[in-house]
């Protein structure tokens, strides 16, 4: 991964997330100012990923991982697209799912040798980035109500309907991408 862009991307958003902090702190919109703060707390965490001596993540990943963060936390909290447009956080889930499974490809690249890359069933491959999507969703939907339970109230206003639309969603960006794997029966780099 290119590390400028990791620190390009990193300080932008950041420096975006800190003015918006402020923007919404003044204003006394404690919602929308814990966002931003949480909005600079995510987008930092790449920064971690320049200590790592053989970091696995390409470009790609980087890129979908901020573009994750600015519509989740930007255009979807703040900016209110998951007020306004009901089908904005199923999108939202579907991408998330997909990016796992991508994101879970990048870690069986590192994980495991190209020599032994030919000798695993692309059905485990299949198998494995479900899991990773699936996983994901549940984490994040347990996230959600325990947000709710304890903050905000806001993360599952549809109930048990919500949540499932959401797990069923994650699933489904997960398969998108696991099926792409099959298509192309081997790793994309």
């Amino acid at each position: 991964m290119n590390r400028k862009l990791t620190l390009i991307l990193s300080s932008l958003f950041m420096l975006f997330m800190a003015g918006l902090f402020i923007f919404y702190f003044i204003k006394h919109d404690s919602s929308r100012w814990q966002v931003a703060l949480g909005g600079i707390v995510v987008s930092a965490l790449p920064l971690l990923l320049l200590k790592v001596k053989n970091n696995p993540f390409n470009n790609i990943v980087l890129i979908g991982y901020f573009v994750f963060i600015f519509c989740s936390t930007f255009l979807g909290s703040i900016a209110l697209f998951y007020l306004h447009h009901k089908w904005w956080d199923t999108t939202i889930h579907l991408y998330k799912g997909a990016y796992v499974a991508y994101l879970g490809l990048a870690l069986f690249n590192l994980f495991v040798p190209k020599s032994a890359r030919s000798h695993i069933s692309e059905w485990i491959l299949f198998i494995y980035l479900l899991s990773l999507a699936a996983t994901a969703s549940v984490l994040w939907e347990i996230y959600e109500f325990v947000g709710d339970k304890t903050f905000t109230h806001t993360m599952q206003r549809g109930g048990n309907t919500d949540t499932m639309l959401d797990l069923m969603a994650g699933l489904g960006g997960g398969l998108l991408m696991a099926l792409f794997s099959l298509k192309r029966n081997q790793v994309p780099k």
